[in-house]
């Protein structure tokens, strides 16, 4: 019978403990996408405690709980924490039903399953990070936590000061109004202007949304940097593992450190 609990299970001392669905422990133990964990499930490749589980959704209690993978006992893998510069042309989901080239293609010789942090549309280019880590991954997209992302706009049009001002205020969109960006008028051509917008919050194709209600569009688009982490000299298309200091960076002290590396 799948254990359906009404509120997370108590440890010592009346502590909480965590509570996963089956699919989710699977996934971020580093095996691959939630769809590629429904499947095996539903294959009886899984087992929880010596029993055959058939429902991804089963609840695991990630202290009690022995989850086995084809016999094999799950173990947690090393948290890892990849910095990608995603060339425009690549969708950020694992698997694409129109066969369109995904980040997946350029980070296939990881060894081990990462989810994108956050999102950068398929026009997009620029800093993506990857990870197995879900607490890392929370901490860097919730809006609370104020992470600024700094992006790179070559707009249709050239810009006024008062436009930009738009932008540094904060603009309303059809899901109210942005937090004030950090706007820096890089140089204007005769029908462009190029800026610098550094932004604390990550909303569906925002830049292009805030451009678009001053009448312009986004002819280009690069994110360049997260917090104090920046693209640097990494060629487009490549990879490399974040430091344990840029980790920390983003998450405070006491964050597990990672590899140093590159692809």
């Amino acid at each position: 019978m799948v254990k359906k609990p009404t509120r997370p299970a108590a440890g010592p001392d009346n502590e909480e403990r965590p509570l996963k669905t089956l699919e989710r422990v699977l996934s971020k133990a580093g095996l691959g996408s939630r769809v590629e964990a429904r499947r095996w499930v539903h294959a009886r490749r899984v087992k929880v405690n010596g029993e055959v589980i058939e429902n991804p959704d089963h609840w695991i209690d990630l202290e009690l709980d022995e989850v086995r993978f084809d016999d094999t006992l799950l173990e947690a893998r090393e948290r890892m924490y990849v910095l990608l510069y995603k060339p425009k042309g690549y969708l950020t989901t694992y698997k694409d039903p129109e066969g369109r080239p995904t980040v997946y293609d350029l980070v296939g010789d990881i060894g081990t399953f990462l989810s994108p942090v956050g999102r950068l549309d398929f026009d997009t280019s620029g800093l993506l990070l990857m990870t197995n880590d879900n607490g890392f991954a929370e901490r860097v997209t919730n809006p609370a936590s104020h992470v600024a992302k700094t992006y790179l706009v070559k707009a249709s049009t050239v810009l006024t000061d008062a436009q930009l001002d738009q932008l540094r205020h904060g603009i309303d969109l059809s899901d109210g109004p942005t937090r004030p960006a950090t706007v820096t008028r890089l140089r204007d051509s005769e029908k462009y202007t190029h800026v610098e917008i550094t932004l604390t919050e990550g909303r569906n194709r925002q830049v292009r949304r805030m451009v678009e209600a001053l009448g312009s569009h986004v002819l280009k688009l690069v994110r360049v940097k997260i917090g104090s982490i920046a693209i640097g000299a990494l060629s487009i298309g490549k990879w490399r593992l974040l430091t344990a200091d840029e980790v920390a960076a983003l998450t405070g002290p006491g964050t597990p450190a990672s590899r140093a590396s590159a692809g």
